[in-house]
């Protein structure tokens, strides 16, 4: 039978989400602690920064302190998987710490076995692998004790494991940003327009423009959406240089923002213009709530005798592999923290959603899937 289990089983509340305010509140939020991490200023940095890897060494060393006194870090396991910013971010924080440090990057890839080991990190195509990974780890010399911090990234590591079941949460930013969209231009909704111009600006190739925030590229398909431009022109406009970047972008709409077909429309443009005036990196808030409310709907959403090939396709599922890991190294005494750049606005319910029974994201239980590695994981 299946069993359900939650990333607060897990980790507890040390979660820390973009804003890099961690959820258990023992530790101080972002806004308290900016001078005490040795920052320059109090904005927030992003996770491919230098002062986010600053500030989470010291966010880290805090969560040791609060249940193991005196220990010091030593020594970093990071769990993530994606080869450019889980790697990026753990080495980021290797060198930040000044610790010994070993990843793990994983992907379910119907191919046969294949293993990627370079700088300290594990790259392999198979979960299963992360029994070999730490198998390596130790023979490189990891503790695997109270002087290890393990971090572990959600999005398609901990939930959805990419690969095998990364398809409903992207079905669920996608859903959110179609119905917040569709919500704002009632029957002008062209979704085949939409989706057109969301596959074609989500490509990498356009990070420059949108810097790879889904926020951004949300507003940019909602204003292509509302007419402001086409997207064949946009594109025209990117490869031309005339246009170089996303607030660039949203100055031109601002220039004609008393064209906008509707005054919701004009009222939603000036809400989210404002917030990235203000430097805010998640202002498209209306979207990133439905995100909330999506990515939950799509968790523990099926009966426990669905088989297995549509939940990998419709559910949100914990990943079994990682569930054994952090287990395992939990009973060995290691710091367990978990990570994500998803906003508040995605993980945590508003008054009103909680009073409808939606809990914090890390809160939700669902089914765990995949294959079991407990008794290839050394004991602790």
């Amino acid at each position: 039978m299946l069993t359900k289990s939650s990333l607060f089983d897990l980790v507890g509340d040390l979660v820390v989400y973009r804003n890099i305010d961690p959820v258990d509140r023992r530790l101080p939020r972002f806004a308290d602690a900016w001078q005490e991490m040795g920052l320059a200023s109090p904005e927030r940095p992003r996770k491919q920064e230098p002062a986010y890897a600053q500030a989470l060494t010291w966010l880290i060393r805090r969560a040791r302190g609060l249940n193991a006194p005196g220990v010091e870090i030593e020594e970093l396991l990071f769990i993530g998987d994606t080869a450019l910013s889980d790697a990026g971010a753990f080495r980021s924080l290797r060198d930040a710490g000044g610790w010994r440090g070993w990843a793990f990057i994983g992907s379910e890839r119907d191919e046969e076995l294949a293993v990627n080991i370079k700088d300290g990190v594990f790259g392999a195509n198979r979960w299963a692998a992360l029994a070999e990974f730490i198998s390596w780890a130790m023979n490189q010399g990891a503790a695997l004790d109270a002087r290890t911090a393990v971090i572990v990234d959600i999005d398609k590591t901990a939930l959805a494991a990419r690969g095998r079941n990364h398809g409903p949460i992207d079905q669920a930013r996608v859903a959110a940003i179609e119905a917040t969209v569709a919500d704002a231009l009632s029957a002008d909704f062209d979704q085949t327009m939409f989706r057109r111009a969301y596959a074609t600006l989500g490509d990498p190739k356009y990070h420059p423009f949108t810097a790879d925030n889904q926020d951004n590229l949300a507003y940019i398909c909602l204003m292509l959406s509302a007419g402001v431009s086409t997207l064949d022109a946009l594109l025209a406009g990117l490869a031309g240089g005339q246009i170089t970047s996303f607030r660039e972008f949203m100055d031109w709409v601002d220039a004609i923002r008393d064209d906008l077909p509707n005054p919701a429309l004009q009222a939603l443009h000036a809400d989210i213009y404002a917030l990235v005036q203000a430097g805010d990196p998640t202002p498209f808030k209306a979207f990133r709530r439905r995100e909330l409310r999506e990515t939950i709907d799509r968790m523990g959403s099926l009966p426990d005798d669905a088989p297995l090939a549509q939940r990998l396709v419709e559910e949100i599922c914990l990943t079994r592999e990682v569930v054994d890991v952090v287990n395992r190294l939990r009973n060995r005494g290691c710091l367990l923290m978990a990570l994500s750049d998803k906003p508040d606005e995605a993980t945590m319910p508003t008054p009103e959603l909680a009073a409808r029974g939606y809990l914090p994201l890390h809160r939700v239980e669902t089914h765990i899937i995949g294959q079991s590695i407990a008794d290839l994981l050394p004991e602790g």
